[in-house]
């Protein structure tokens, strides 16, 4: 079958479903993935053909895309930072807002000198800890998180970014102590309520892991305050603490530190919501 005719029939059975851009996306990202073809081999090659062989997973991906999973679920795999990251129903997909985070830090902190901790709270994946670590030279970085399966997987992305992360298996909500201290401590916790379920995709509730999704509606920031508590305990002279937010409660986030913290700015993503926080602690 033409490779085009493929395409059009991604369109016709998703277009439904999802935005056309967004069609277009899973189509290159699938050619990409299985075929190693870029984006423009259609205006290069119009009349490519392709065996059944090759055609076979294309319409595998097709015919789960049409069941709302997530495509790099199904590709198994999603770009962060410049890295390909493996990903699976144990982790969350890393997103763009989580980017802008990262680069927050590696722009504050890159002209550091001598030896560094950083310590990365729920990693999941360990996309905000490979980064780090890959982008921050003399760096020693930890990453900490509740799931044993998640860790598995932080560990082969760490393995495939060849880059070394100390990982650690712990419920932060019940961790009092670590042997180390940290010149910065990051987290991207659960922050989701509960009461804002009907608002998201319903392909993000029904494949991502909810542990790492969600709180109660009745106790949002538990994750925030026992972090500041720990942050409080195990960062260094002049350490810093840096957070990715519920873009409704940034306020109430940032009065958590106003006590323990200085320099507290709260920042816009580039969609104008208030994602990100960061504050340096006051010994």
């Amino acid at each position: 079958m033409l490779l085009r005719e493929i395409r059009n029939i991604y369109h016709k059975e998703l277009d439904p479903i999802y935005p056309k851009e967004e069609v277009d996306s899973f189509f290159y990202l699938a050619i990409s993935h299985f075929l190693d073809l870029e984006r423009f081999v259609l205006a290069m090659q119009p009349n490519l053909t392709l065996t059944k062989e090759k055609e076979q997973p294309l319409f595998e991906v097709l015919s789960q895309l049409r069941l709302e999973k997530p495509i790099q679920y199904i590709l198994g795999a999603t770009d962060f930072m410049d890295m390909e990251f493996i990903v699976n129903k144990d982790v969350l997909i890393p997103r763009p807002e989580t980017e802008e985070l990262v680069r927050w830090i590696i722009e504050e902190h890159n002209n550091h000198h001598t030896p560094f901790t950083i310590l990365d709270i729920g990693t999941g994946s360990g996309c905000i800890a490979i980064a780090l670590a890959k982008a921050l030279k003399n760096t020693k970085v930890f990453a900490l998180d509740v799931s044993k399966r998640a860790l598995r997987t932080a560990e082969l992305n760490a393995q495939k970014n060849k880059v070394e992360i100390v990982y650690i298996q712990s419920d932060i909500l019940k961790t009092e102590s670590l042997e180390e201290k940290f010149d910065i401590i990051v987290s991207n916790p659960p922050y989701v309520r509960v009461l804002e379920k009907e608002y998201m995709n319903s392909n993000v509730i029904e494949n991502e892991p909810e542990i790492a999704l969600f709180v109660s509606d009745d106790d949002p920031l538990v994750f925030y305050r026992k972090i500041i508590q720990f942050a409080i305990e195990h960062l260094k002279q002049d350490g810093w603490l840096y957070f990715e937010i519920n873009q409704y409660l940034g306020s109430e986030t940032k009065a958590l530190l106003v006590d323990r913290f200085v320099e507290i700015e709260l920042r816009k993503d580039i969609f104008g919501k208030e994602r990100m926080l960061r504050a340096k602690i006051n010994k």
